[in-house]
């Protein structure tokens, strides 16, 4: 049974995050000119799209922002009972020569961007690809790193982080869902000595 969730981040510390992020992408690549934003389905979608803004009033650029589905992609699409939810894929601009931002939400074995690598790699060869994720949770199954990290968390594998946003569920915040820790069984041998009682009789 699952613990009671713990709150990670609040509304107030996910906008910081976000404002931190945007101001090193800007740094990063010496103003906005040449970036473009590909946020992750879905969360990621939403956390893309504000990055974009934030990334507009440093600027005064628009930034062009697309969205993924990277579900037919993964490694493992195969190896699951449970058919894939397909969802769209909008990238409405040429990522050639563009430095693509790549944002997701929880950034945990790294499967999953290694999908979105391959999908954005079928659009065309960007100049770059950079990642931002709003929460490095740690277990990685393969050697990806982000560029830029709203929160470093540490959880244990079987936890899950959850990120609310506003325009999908009322509501920002970051929150971890412990599993609940594995009861250790302690067999207790009861070693009964048994008292025999020996009844006596006349013969």
């Amino acid at each position: 049974m699952a613990t009671k969730p713990e709150l990670l981040l609040d509304e107030k510390k996910i906008s910081r995050a976000l404002s931190r992020i945007a101001h090193e992408i800007v740094e990063r690549n010496s103003g906005a000119e040449t970036i473009a934003i590909i946020g992750v389905l879905t969360r990621g979608a939403y956390l893309a799209r504000r990055i974009a803004d934030m990334i507009n009033e440093l600027e005064g650029v628009t930034v062009p922002v697309g969205l993924m589905d990277i579900s037919l992609y993964r490694d493992d699409v195969h190896s699951k009972l449970d058919q894939p939810i397909v969802q769209r894929t909008d990238i409405l601009f040429p990522v050639v020569d563009k430095n693509i931002i790549l944002v997701d939400d929880v950034l945990f074995t790294g499967r999953t961007i290694r999908a979105a690598l391959d999908q954005i790699n079928d659009f065309g060869r960007p100049r770059s690809i950079q990642l931002a994720v709003l929460v490095d949770r740690g277990h990685r199954e393969l050697p990806i790193k982000a560029d830029y990290v709203g929160a470093n968390v540490p959880t244990r594998f079987d936890d899950k982080v959850v990120l609310e946003v506003k325009e999908k569920d009322g509501r920002d915040r970051v929150y971890i869902q412990k599993a609940a820790a594995a009861k250790k069984k302690t067999a207790i041998r009861k070693t009964s000595v048994k008292k025999t009682t020996v009844k006596g009789g006349k013969k």
